[in-house]
C-alpha cells in the first residue's frame, strides 16, 4: 500500500513538472512570436495536464498528492526557465556608451561579426561614443566580456526586442564569427583558471 501511494506522489510531481515546464516555455515562445512552436507544445501540454489533474482528483484522500502537484509546479517553472534560458532563441540588443570616443571600438566588435550602429553622442563630462549592438542571445555574456575587455568603464545597457523589421541588421550579424569568438573567450578563462590553480597549489607547497 505505501509503494502504492510513492508511485502515485511520484507520477504526480513528474507529470506536474513536465506540464508546467512546457506550460512556461510555451508561454515564452508565443512572447517571442513563435506561434505555430508555441501552438504545437501547448497540444501536449494540455494532455499532460489533464492526465495530472485526473490523478490528483481521484486520490483527493491523501494530503501529500496535492502537496505533490504544488511543488511539481514550483519546479516546472524553475525547469522551464532554465531550459529556456539553455536554449536562448532569438536576439537581445545591447546599448554600449563608452567614454572613450577615439578607441575603434566599433571596428573590433565588428571583427567579431556583431551587427553594430554607432555615432557620438555628448554626456555630462565630454564627448561618447555610443553603439547598438545585435547579437543572437546564446553569445549575450559573450559579447559582455568582449565590451568589457574593450573598455572596462563602458556603460552597458541590454534588452530583447519582440521584433526586429528589416533583413540588413540580422544579416548583419556573422553566427559563425561570433561562435568562434565566443569559443576563443572560453579557452582563454579556461587557461587562465588552470593556471590559477597551477600557482595556488605552488604557493601551497611553499
Amino acid at each position: 500500500m505505501l509503494e502504492n501511494a510513492i508511485v502515485v506522489i511520484g507520477i504526480i510531481l513528474a507529470i506536474n513538472i513536465i506540464y508546467v515546464s512546457f506550460a512556461t516555455i510555451r508561454v515564452i515562445l508565443t512572447l517571442k512570436g513563435k506561434t505555430y512552436v508555441a501552438a504545437a507544445i501547448g497540444t501536449f501540454e494540455i494532455m499532460i495536464y489533464t492526465l495530472g489533474l485526473g490523478l490528483v482528483l481521484d486520490n483527493l484522500d491523501r494530503i501529500e498528492n496535492l502537496l505533490a502537484y504544488g511543488l511539481g509546479y514550483g519546479i516546472g517553472v524553475i525547469v522551464g526557465s532554465r531550459i529556456e534560458e539553455k536554449l536562448a532563441l532569438g536576439y537581445i540588443t545591447v546599448n554600449v556608451i563608452s567614454s572613450d570616443p577615439d578607441i575603434t571600438f566599433t571596428k573590433q566588435l565588428r571583427e567579431k561579426g556583431y551587427g553594430v550602429t554607432s555615432w557620438y553622442a555628448y554626456g555630462m563630462d565630454g564627448d561618447r561614443l555610443s553603439m547598438q549592438i545585435l547579437t543572437p542571445r546564446k553569445y549575450e555574456l559573450s559579447l559582455y566580456e568582449t565590451i568589457k575587455t574593450i573598455d572596462p568603464k563602458a556603460f552597458i545597457i541590454s534588452y530583447e526586442p519582440k521584433q526586429i523589421n528589416g533583413g540588413f541588421w540580422v544579416k548583419q550579424v556573422k553566427k559563425a564569427r561570433i561562435k568562434k569568438s565566443a569559443e576563443q573567450q572560453e579557452a582563454i578563462k579556461a587557461e587562465e583558471t588552470i593556471e590559477e590553480t597551477i600557482s595556488d597549489g605552488g604557493k601551497g607547497n611553499d
